[in-house]
């Protein structure tokens, strides 16, 4: 059985943290670049970060220097610590191994048609 298992995720304040974390079970982790994605406005599933098996890291703009991938393959698990989180980074986060594609103007349902592993999503809520 593959498949990528999701926790942390809740509620915080504005200006507070929180980390997510993925483990994956059942493929070879070290083979696959990994990252999250987010449902943002506009109906666009946006690939929040990722970062590659040598190591490399991809941010989108609206997280650069606050959010931080990491990645323990010795534990199969990727990490995503998301600091001065804001309102607007209240949305559903997924987890997913690449290889890439994009996925603008489509939903992050929708997107996940594209993957081959793609986690249930968490919550995170950012009260103002």
């Amino acid at each position: 059985d593959m498949h990528l298992l999701e926790s942390g995720g809740g509620s915080v304040q504005a200006g507070g943290s929180m980390n997510l974390s993925c483990t994956a079970s059942g493929f070879t982790f070290d083979d696959f670049d990994m990252g999250y994605f987010r449902q943002a406005p506009g109906n666009t599933c946006e690939l929040v970060s990722t970062i590659s098996r040598d190591g490399i890291t991809y941010y989108a703009d609206s997280v650069k220097g606050r959010f931080t991938i990491s990645r323990d393959n010795a534990k199969d698990t990727v990490y995503l610590q998301m600091n001065n989180l804001k309102p607007e980074d209240s949305v559903v986060y997924y987890c997913a191994a690449g290889p890439w594609i994009a996925c603008r103007s489509i939903s992050c349902v929708h997107c996940s048609t594209f993957y081959d592993y793609w986690a249930t999503g968490v919550q995170v809520t950012v009260s103002s």
